[in-house]
């Protein structure tokens, strides 16, 4: 892949994960239409910012198969290797950096109150100490505000502006591969080779399988408001679960417009 190295994953990072076809221990499918696709190895990614404090060096930038972001392989000093997120424009040779002080470059990494109004950051803690979270997707990054009363506001990709702790660690930089919203997947193969299995609009099924089902051709859904299979609101209903969270938004994300 363009912008990537050749060299090989490093085996010691790489772990074989059992696929479990969307569903959970019980054995009920709490994903649908996943199952299949190509056989991959996970990487284990640095996101708790162990190697606090040692100086590393970028060794090869990899395409990683299980998510839309490049990954940098970093030798520390210490001789161990680690993979983390790639940032934008990192290239083979440069220097890393995860330290209480760093410079202000592109791949380094330290705490939210040690940065300047605009910086652009990436894998941000949502709570000191619990490893880079948020802001974590292909071309995504957040801009530091202002700092006041212990807290950073934050602009995130979506819009949203968020009190985070000052004492959480970010990356300096924007994720690698940005290029990756204007990719075509191109035909249904691709999607079986990623684990996604074929989607059935509710509206083509029976009634006993989905409440839009039933009708003669092509017919509406026959209610109000569109329903999940298991017949809850699936329109403009609050998902959140983390609602101690929310006294640290500042100003909610912009709804979309219907078309």
């Amino acid at each position: 892949m363009k912008g990537t190295s050749k060299k090989k994953p490093e085996r010691s990072l790489l772990v074989s994960l059992k696929k479990t076809g969307g569903r959970n221990q019980r054995g009920r499918i709490t994903v649908r239409h996943r199952g299949g696709g190509a056989r991959k190895l996970w990487r284990r990614v640095d996101f708790a910012q162990e190697k606090l404090g040692v100086p590393g060096v970028i060794r090869a930038v990899e395409y990683d198969p299980n998510r839309n972001a490049f990954l940098a392989l970093v030798e520390h000093e210490d001789g161990e290797m680690r993979y983390q997120l790639a940032a934008h424009g990192l290239k083979e040779g440069d220097s890393v950096l995860c330290a209480e002080e760093v410079e202000v470059n592109p791949g380094n990494r330290t705490r939210l109150k040690n940065l300047p109004v605009g910086t652009s950051v990436y894998a941000v803690e949502l709570m000191p100490g619990s490893g880079g979270s948020i802001v974590r997707g292909a071309g995504a990054e957040a801009k530091v505000l202002a700092h006041e009363g212990g807290f950073v506001h934050l602009a995130l990709p979506s819009s949203e502006i968020r009190k985070v702790s000052e004492q959480s660690f970010a990356t300096v930089g924007m994720v690698s591969n940005p290029e990756f919203r204007y990719k075509n997947i191109g035909k249904a193969g691709s999607n079986r080779l990623k684990g996604w299995r074929p989607t059935v609009r509710g509206s083509a099924m029976n009634p006993v399988d989905h409440p839009h089902g039933g009708g003669e051709g092509r017919s509406g859904i026959g209610m109000k408001h569109p329903k999940t299979p298991w017949g809850k609101p699936a329109l403009g209903v609050k998902t959140r679960k983390r609602k101690w969270t929310d006294k640290l938004i500042v100003k909610r994300r912009k709804k979309k417009k219907k078309k």
